[in-house]
């Protein structure tokens, strides 16, 4: 039997006018459910954005750049007073912006770290008596606060290993925990377009080799008076450590002041 004939006759007849059926492949129920899943996400995501008057929640420390607040519970704001007390704001109503007392700043300072600044120009510091403050004019290490993620939740760690909360009875935002709970848990919202996640770090520090960094700053400031890049020579680990904890600027202005040939560090 040749193979011209045995093609032909393992053909189906095909009639003249008749219709060929196309077998469209069907959606599988996982892609189905993903699809419907991630739709209702954006539009309880757009329903929220709107009772909150257009402030979404954040949710990496690399959006907490710029105006934030902090809201515990549900449309209640972290609020600044003029003589630098923090306290709980009254509660907003749906499509309600916080009011400009209860904006701050934020201003990433390390790995998982921020500080915060109220619209009196202060910075949010523990004092010693556990309650937050806004009265520093400067940031140190006890302006400095590390967000602690976990099951998409947020707590806010002081500089005395206690976590923010709000103060039962007199309203006022303390750190005495330990341990984050419930009453621990903050919402930080932001208002900045969310498609505008620009690294906000100088472009010298933006490289992820911290060798590379360095090499970066000495280009921006050394003066080569004999042609030669001048580096200095020591363990790098400290630039590492200086990067995480937010004293890299100090670190290398440290380490270039041992170097000859630098116009800002003789």
């Amino acid at each position: 039997m040749s193979s011209e004939y045995a093609a032909a006759k393992g053909s189906k007849l095909k009639l003249k006018g008749e219709k060929i059926k196309v077998h469209k492949k069907k959606k599988s129920k996982v892609s189905i459910d993903v699809a419907s899943s991630k739709k209702v996400e954006r539009q309880e995501d757009e329903e929220d954005i709107a009772k909150h008057g257009g402030w979404w929640e954040a949710s990496k420390i690399e959006e907490m750049t710029g105006p934030i607040a902090i809201e515990y519970g549900n449309q209640t704001y972290v609020k600044a007073l003029d003589d630098g007390l923090i306290t709980l704001g009254s509660h907003h109503e749906d499509e309600d912006s916080p009011s400009p007392e209860e904006i701050f700043t934020g201003i990433p300072v390390g790995e998982n770290k921020i500080a915060m600044k109220s619209g009196y120009g202060k910075y949010l510091r523990i004092e010693k008596k556990d309650e937050l403050v806004g009265r520093s004019d400067a940031i140190g290490p006890p302006e400095q606060f590390e967000l602690v993620f976990q099951d998409g939740k947020v707590a806010i760690l002081g500089f005395n290993g206690c976590f923010l909360s709000v103060d039962p009875e007199t309203d006022s935002i303390i750190a005495v925990k330990k341990k984050a709970t419930e009453s621990e848990y903050v919402k930080i919202r932001c208002q900045v377009e969310r498609n505008l996640k620009k690294d906000s770090r100088p472009t010298e520090e933006r490289s992820e080799d911290i060798r590379q960094v360095e090499i970066n700053y000495v280009k921006k400031f050394q003066k080569f008076q004999d042609k030669r890049m001048r580096v200095a020579e020591e363990n790098g680990e400290e630039v590492k450590k200086a990067r995480l904890d937010g004293s890299l600027h100090e670190t290398l202005l440290d380490r270039r002041s041992k170097m000859k040939a630098d116009r800002y560090c003789k």
